[in-house]
């Protein structure tokens, strides 16, 4: 972990700080359309001078990349995992996000809206009940799932894949565009795991209309996004706990975490 921090500090040591209380206090963005790059570290770096005009760095105790662990829950026929290899409209994913570094914890759920936007709704929760959904937790889902769908959720949840990954988070100086470089992904289920290559970064950009400032400056460099770069069914697919994954076959060989063979989820958890 400390190799990816002090890696993450001579990246992003040109730019500017930005705390906590400042982000929070711009408008949380919520609603957007964001777009998912693979990147090797030497074209990120291509790109840092030109960001560090647009964006500060948040920056916390010193600290400039965050470790995050997330536990992702599905349903028997997993079809939070299908919907979206499926590239179906109405889809929704359930997680529960530990902030390691800061000990704070929230269940949040994703859903797609009629104009494919990611709606993110998050509750609250305590660190001891990550890896676990509440009845508190199980009605945040449904109650988010019937505002947007208008019907009830039917699915019954259960843990399916751990991740863990050192997050860096820049925010726009001006406007609420924000952009997020996660690093060192570790999936896990059971005794099996991942990883990807300390050099390989998700960019994740952020804003109001999916042609944001840093996808400018991306594209720029020829960074095109990857599609169906949903780190939950990536993970799934790297681990082999599931059938079908050729549509994340793109980003897995970007990522250079091609499955070697395709292991049923049910026989992954036996």
């Amino acid at each position: 972990m400390s190799h990816t921090i002090d890696r993450a500090g001579r990246l992003f040591g040109s730019f500017n700080p930005i705390s906590l209380q400042a982000l929070n206090a711009k408008a949380a963005m919520l609603e957007r359309l964001d777009n998912k790059y693979v990147v090797h570290e030497a074209v990120l770096r291509e790109a840092l001078a030109e960001l560090a005009q647009h964006f500060d760095v948040l920056e916390i105790d010193g600290k400039r990349a965050f470790t995050y662990e997330t536990c992702y829950f599905d349903d028997d026929e997993l079809h939070s995992y299908y919907d979206h290899h499926q590239g179906r409209r109405r889809r929704c994913k359930v997680r529960v996000r530990k902030y390691t570094d800061a000990q704070l914890c929230f269940v949040e759920v994703k859903l797609k809206d009629k104009r494919g936007i990611t709606v993110k709704k998050r509750l609250d929760y305590t660190v001891d009940k990550y890896g676990m959904l509440d009845d508190a937790a199980c009605a945040h889902v449904d109650r988010s799932y019937r505002n947007l769908y208008g019907e009830p959720f039917r699915h019954t949840l259960q843990a399916v894949i751990e991740m863990r990954y050192q997050r860096v988070t820049l925010v726009a100086k001006e406007g609420g565009e924000r952009m997020t470089i996660d690093g060192k992904l570790w999936f896990s289920i059971g005794e099996r795991s991942r990883t990807t290559r300390p050099d390989v970064y998700i960019v994740e950009t952020k804003s109001a209309n999916g042609n944001g400032i840093a996808d400018r400056i991306l594209r720029a460099l020829h960074q095109h996004p990857t599609a169906r770069c949903s780190k939950y069914c990536v993970g799934m697919a790297a681990l082999e706990a599931v059938e079908r994954h050729n549509k994340f076959l793109p980003a897995l060989r970007k990522l250079e975490v091609v499955p070697e063979r395709g292991l049923t989820h049910s026989a992954l958890l036996a």
